[in-house]
C-alpha cells in the first residue's frame, strides 16, 4: 500500500497535490454555505463521500433541504447532476434507460438503439428512494457496486465519477418501501438531517425570500475529483488503529466473541467487511480534510455511528425497550477500550 513515506522523491508534487484538495475543499464549503444554513456535519459526510467515492444516504423529514444541498453540491464540483423522483409506479428501465427499434429512412433496415437513463451522470439523486418498490430499487445495486448497468445482456459502463445520493423520509408513511439490507450496505453513510436552531431558520428566511439568488459556480474537474479519491487513499493508518476498527466492526456481531451482553441482547445482524472498509476510508479523508497524514482514535469514533447506523439490525428486545441503533453504537464505542500507541 503506498504511504506519504512512500513518495519522498515527488514530496513537492505530493505536497501541491494536497494543497489543491484543501483549497477546493474549502471553496466548495464556501459556496455551499452561502446556499445552505447548518447541517455541517451532514454537509462534511457528503463531501467525505465524495472524496472517497462511496454513495450516500440522507434521511431527513420534508423541507430540511436534501434536495438543494446535493444539487449545490453537484454544481461546485462541477459534475453531471442528474434526479429521479422515485414513485410507486416507476420501473427498473426508468432508472437504466432501455433499448429501442430505429429504422433507418433510408435503406429500411431496422437495429436496436440503447437510449440511456438517468444513471449515466456522474451524482445521481434517488429522491425519496423509499418510495418505489424493492424490484426498483435493485436496479442500482449494479451501478452502485460495478458502476455500470447491464440491459438486455448487454454492460454499459457509467461516467466517472459515480455517485448516489439517495433521500429517504424516517417516518412510516404509506406508499413507502424498506430499502433491503444489500442495498442498504453499499452505502458508505446514512446521514440523518435534524431541524434547525431557529437562529438558523431566520437566515433561511432571509436568503429564500428575497429577490436575490445564489450563484454556484465550479471549482473543479471529474478527473481532479478522482485524483482526489487516490490521495485519500494514501495516507497511511497504524496497525493498532486498523485492529481497533475490526474489534468494532466484529463487536456488532452478536455472535462475535468480543461481542458486549448488550450486543448479544439487542442485535440481530450487525456489520460485514465493508462496514470496517468504509470506516478506514472514510477516516482517511477525515484525517486528510483536518490537514494530517495520519488517521486517529477521534477519526474512527466520530464516523463509527453514520456508517454504522444502517448497517445493523436490532431485534425484538431493542423494539420493545424503545432503543435504537444510536443508542447501541454509542455504547459501544463507549465499551471498547481505545488502541494503544504503536
Amino acid at each position: 500500500m503506498a504511504t506519504f513515506a512512500d513518495l519522498s522523491s515527488d514530496a513537492a508534487e505530493l505536497q501541491q497535490r494536497v494543497e489543491r484538495f484543501h483549497t477546493v475543499r474549502e471553496n466548495i464549503l464556501r459556496q455551499v454555505r452561502e446556499v445552505i444554513v447548518g447541517q455541517q456535519e451532514v454537509i462534511d459526510q457528503i463531501l467525505t463521500a465524495l472524496f472517497v467515492g462511496g454513495h450516500c444516504l440522507m434521511t431527513g423529514l420534508p423541507g430540511t433541504a436534501k434536495t438543494l444541498m446535493v444539487r449545490t453540491i453537484a454544481e461546485a464540483l462541477g459534475l453531471d447532476f442528474r434526479r429521479i423522483q422515485f414513485t410507486p409506479d416507476l420501473m427498473p428501465s426508468d432508472i437504466t434507460g432501455t433499448d429501442i427499434i430505429e429504422e433507418d429512412l433510408a435503406t429500411g433496415h431496422r437495429k436496436w438503439t440503447f437510449v440511456p437513463g438517468p444513471v449515466f451522470g456522474n451524482i445521481l439523486l434517488a429522491d425519496e428512494i423509499n418510495r418505489t418498490p424493492p424490484k426498483t430499487q435493485s436496479a442500482l445495486l449494479e451501478a452502485m457496486q460495478e458502476h455500470s448497468c447491464t440491459v438486455r445482456g448487454h454492460i454499459y459502463p457509467l461516467p466517472e465519477p459515480f455517485f448516489v445520493l439517495a433521500t429517504q423520509n424516517p417516518i412510516e408513511l404509506e406508499g413507502t418501501y424498506p430499502l433491503p439490507e444489500a442495498q442498504l450496505d453499499r452505502f458508505l453513510f446514512n446521514a440523518v438531517l435534524d431541524y434547525l436552531t431557529p437562529e438558523e431558520e431566520l437566515k433561511v428566511l432571509d436568503l429564500t425570500t428575497t429577490t436575490q439568488t445564489p450563484k454556484v459556480e465550479a471549482v473543479t474537474t471529474a478527473e481532479e475529483l478522482l485524483d482526489f479519491q487516490q490521495l485519500v487513499r494514501m495516507v497511511p493508518i497504524a496497525t493498532s488503529v486498523g485492529r481497533y476498527v475490526v474489534d468494532l466492526v466484529r463487536a456488532t456481531r452478536p455472535k462475535s466473541d468480543n461481542a458486549p451482553d448488550f450486543i448479544r441482547k439487542y442485535v440481530s445482524y450487525g456489520g460485514s467487511v465493508r462496514a470496517a472498509q468504509y470506516i478506514v476510508l472514510a477516516a482517511k479523508a477525515r484525517a486528510l480534510s483536518r490537514r494530517r497524514f495520519h488517521v486517529t482514535y477521534e477519526d474512527i469514533t466520530s464516523l463509527a455511528t453514520p456508517i454504522l447506523r444502517h448497517r445493523i439490525l436490532l431485534n425484538f428486545h431493542a423494539d420493545s425497550e424503545r432503543i435504537d441503533t444510536d443508542d447501541i453504537l454509542q455504547r459501544l464505542l463507549a465499551h471498547l477500550l481505545p488502541p494503544k500507541e504503536e
